[in-house]
């Protein structure tokens, strides 16, 4: 059995990428054939010559909210909410600084807006925050008033261009506080190019939260209680799939994302001639966690950024294509120096 310390490797800091590429589909992709262990060096452009007609492309289209809020405490003092994870409707876990000077109770105004918050809980790892606004749509307030919630691993501020490139460009239901980072590389061309093809498209959610960076802190992976995120597979979407995988398609999932959505929804479809996997359309919150020696059910072929070491993220790869195999791939994304992490480039596994 894997321990946490199986998953390490080391990274020189300079391939963390702080920007996104000049242009999406221009990212390098690596392919990591999972049969021969061949790899290859391609650019994302290239991606939809890998999709063949009879396979369909899963994508999350979460939207990413602005949830890095700058205020002021009514008792005095400037004040960073960064929210975490939603809750409930208007209700958020959140990170806080300065952490030691805020109270539970504290509640914090904001310039140019009648949005206010309070803060409901104050334990370390676990604040409470709940906003008071007037108007429908808390959401598209946050968005307006906050920035872009960038990883802690990007040592910049939030810059116009991230506004853009720090979502998707299918992004459409908002509830995310980080990006569902493997499908920043597609342009609305790509897309074309692949449905062009004859292949199907489909969406699921999943609002990725803050916990996607959260360390895994004991060695024995059984141990470990795995985040939660809210996701939805809808009935057309279910159907999509099992109608591919029924006629021996190809399921791609794009991110890890997607794949967390696709095995949590995974149900025995029984036939005369076989038993075999499809999934039923379903919502909720999931805190699956994919470690070797998981077995896919739904995923055939995945397509990912490169990942932290000792991460949740970098294990479900493991698990997809084997760990040898993906620690080796890293080393040889590493000598070729490929850019790492959420504005990185990505690796398709076939």
């Amino acid at each position: 059995m894997h321990k946490l310390s199986d998953f390490d490797y080391s990274l020189p800091k300079e391939l963390i990428a702080q920007y996104p590429a000049d242009v999406r589909d221009s990212s390098r992709m690596m392919v990591l054939d999972r049969k021969s262990g061949g790899i290859s060096h391609k650019k994302f452009f290239d991606f939809p010559g890998y999709v063949k007609k009879e396979d369909i492309l899963v994508l999350n289209n979460t939207k990413v909210i602005n949830v890095r809020l700058i205020g002021r405490r009514i008792t005095g003092g400037r004040t960073e909410i960064f929210l975490t994870e939603k809750i409930q409707n208007r209700i958020f876990r959140a990170l806080l600084k300065p952490s030691s000077r805020i109270r539970e109770r504290d509640e914090v105004i904001f310039d140019n807006s009648d949005l206010k918050a309070r803060i409901l809980a104050k334990k370390e790892g676990n604040n409470v925050v709940e906003f008071i606004y007037p108007g429908p749509d808390l959401d598209k307030e946050l968005t307006r008033i906050g920035s872009v919630p960038l990883p802690p691993y990007i040592k910049r501020s939030a810059e116009p261009l991230d506004k853009d490139r720090y979502q998707t460009v299918y992004a459409k239901r908002e509830g995310a506080t980080a990006a569902p980072t493997a499908g920043l590389h597609f342009t609305k061309e790509i897309l074309d190019r692949v449905q062009g093809l004859g292949s199907r498209v489909t969406y699921v959610t999943l609002h990725v939260n803050y916990g996607t960076f959260a360390p895994v802190k004991t060695e024995d992976l059984a141990r470990h209680k795995m985040h939660s995120e809210e996701f939805e597979l809808s009935k057309s979407a279910a159907d999509d799939i099992n109608d591919v995988k029924k006629n021996d398609g190809r399921v791609f999932a794009v991110g890890t994302t997607a794949v967390r959505v696709l095995e949590t929804c995974a149900t025995k479809q029984y036939s005369v001639q076989r038993t075999a996997y499809g999934v039923e359309a379903k919502s909720g919150k999931t805190d699956i966690f994919i470690y070797p020696p998981y077995e896919f059910k739904i995923v055939d072929v995945l397509l990912t950024n490169f990942h932290f070491p000792k991460s949740t993220l970098l294990m479900l790869v493991s698990a997809f294509a084997g760990r040898e195999l993906i620690l080796k791939a890293y080393a040889e994304a590493i000598h070729e120096k490929y850019r790492f992490f959420s504005y990185g480039d990505c690796m398709l596994i076939i």
